[in-house]
């Protein structure tokens, strides 16, 4: 299922989803310009790798070891992945923005990411490859979506063979489907690690979670 739009009117333009939309886009632009040595080694550098943080946590690492945990959100490992992402935020974000506001949006888009990486960690202690993607953080800004607007509708495509079929479903419905694939898949790939096929299961669980828990303590309160 692919969400083309919701029912949900934006008061406010998205300038901070946007704005992230358009940070990523630099960062992968920049990724396919790199030569493929360079790109391997770019993103070891800047993604997450799981086993750096476990084999050696009784020691620590140092400070700038971390910064992975927040550049890894802005990289991407192709045009399916990023453009895919990417239109996801522009979805639900922007209408979690529009709620929560600016600055707090971003803050909350920007922990649940971190938190989706540490629970990916935890789920992939020994994994060597690198984790790269804002699907963890996305994956936040649709737990909150999924509290904040039960009751919107979501234009949804589901390719039928080669025949695409449009529908809206409700959100609580897309949102809730979505997860239990993911949670499906997560636990999938646990028991047969193979059949993971690179993606970040843990990473998307752990953030809608994030997200559903962390969305009172950012939404704007009215009257």
């Amino acid at each position: 299922m692919f969400p083309i739009r919701d029912t949900v009117p934006n008061r406010t333009f998205p300038s901070t989803t946007w704005g992230i939309i358009i940070v990523c886009g630099i960062v992968f632009f920049f990724e396919t310009a790199l030569p493929q040595e360079l790109l391997e080694e770019f993103t070891y550098y800047f993604g997450i790798v799981p086993i750096e943080y476990t084999k050696r946590h009784r020691h620590g690492l140092p400070l700038m070891d971390y910064i992975s945990f927040l550049t890894t959100m802005f990289l991407h490992g192709g045009w399916l992945h990023f453009f895919g992402n990417m239109w996801f935020l522009k979805v639900f974000g922007s209408k979690v923005e529009d709620r929560m506001g600016h600055g707090r949006f971003l803050l909350f888009y920007l922990v649940a990411g971190i938190l989706a990486s540490i629970f990916y960690i935890y789920f992939s202690p020994r994994s060597s490859m690198p984790v790269i993607g804002a699907s963890g953080a996305i994956a936040g800004v649709m737990g909150a979506y999924y509290v904040m607007f039960p009751r919107a509708r979501i234009l949804t495509l589901i390719p039928i063979f080669i025949f695409p079929w449009f529908v809206e479903l409700p959100a609580v419905f897309f949102l809730g489907w979505w997860f239990l694939i993911q949670l499906f898949s997560g636990t999938f790939a646990q028991v047969l690690p193979a059949a993971g096929d690179g993606v970040a299961w843990w990473a998307h669980i752990g953030g809608f979670v994030v997200g559903i828990i962390l969305m009172p303590f950012f939404a704007r309160r009215y009257r």
